[in-house]
């Protein structure tokens, strides 16, 4: 009987899961990255400017609400947009050896579970910026490209911003491609969902188009009051 009950509460919140509205109220970027890179160094530094530039332009900025450069990028959406405290969000886990969330969160959410967590990143993200990290943020990555690939997510950008993430591609198309392996493991247009950058100019770019193309659609944004990123 419990067993079942479980399976039927499942059941329940993949309904649920379902209602996402036609137009978002805004355009979120989610920016993964490692918590264990200090204030100061040059990681840290980009990763607060990506999110002073995308925050000054419109755009709320999601990260797991914890130190390094999830720190870096709410404390850069503090300053890109001072007035507007909800554009900087943590989506946080209860984990027992953090202290808790970062300083510069304007909007705080806390999971007990790291499915339930990336679950809330997926739905309110129009696009995904993954920077150097660890196992959390290969975790992180790994889910939005599997999402993308069986088209559960569409029409929407995952950025991997250094030289790790792109050694990372390369694995895969050595390994899971047809013309090195026995077997393709996934095609071509798979392997390609990624954009590999190795700087955060060429991110805000990438972010930048499809901004633009969000803000003049009828259906997928266009929040009244905000200019698009390349005209600013």
């Amino acid at each position: 009987v419990l067993y079942a009950s479980v399976l039927r509460l499942w059941d329940v919140v993949d309904d649920l899961s379902r209602l996402r509205p036609e137009r978002s109220a805004a355009y979120s970027v989610s920016i993964f990255g490692s918590a264990r890179i200090t204030p100061g160094c040059k990681e840290y530094e980009d990763i607060k400017r990506l999110a002073a530039t995308l925050a000054r332009k419109g755009c709320t900025v999601v990260t797991g609400g914890g130190p390094g450069l999830m720190q870096a990028a709410n404390e850069g959406a503090r300053e890109g947009a001072p007035d507007h405290p909800e554009r900087s969000v943590g989506i946080r886990i209860a984990l027992e050896f953090e202290q808790g969330v970062n300083p510069f969160v304007g909007e705080f959410f806390e999971h007990r579970t790291f499915f339930s967590r990336l679950h809330h990143f997926v739905l309110r993200s129009n696009a995904f910026v993954v920077t150097p990290g660890g196992i959390g943020t290969a975790l992180e990555l790994m889910t939005v490209w599997q999402l993308l690939q069986v088209r559960k997510l569409t029409l929407t950008p995952l950025i991997l911003v250094g030289e790790m993430w792109e050694k990372l591609v390369d694995w895969a198309r050595m390994y899971m491609s047809a013309s090195e392996s026995a077997i393709a493991y996934a095609t071509t247009q798979e392997l390609d969902i990624p954009h590999c950058v190795l700087t955060v100019d060429e991110a805000i770019d990438i972010i930048a188009r499809d901004f633009d193309a969000w803000f003049s659609s009828p259906t997928l944004g266009g929040v009244e009051g905000e200019a698009p990123l390349s005209a600013c």
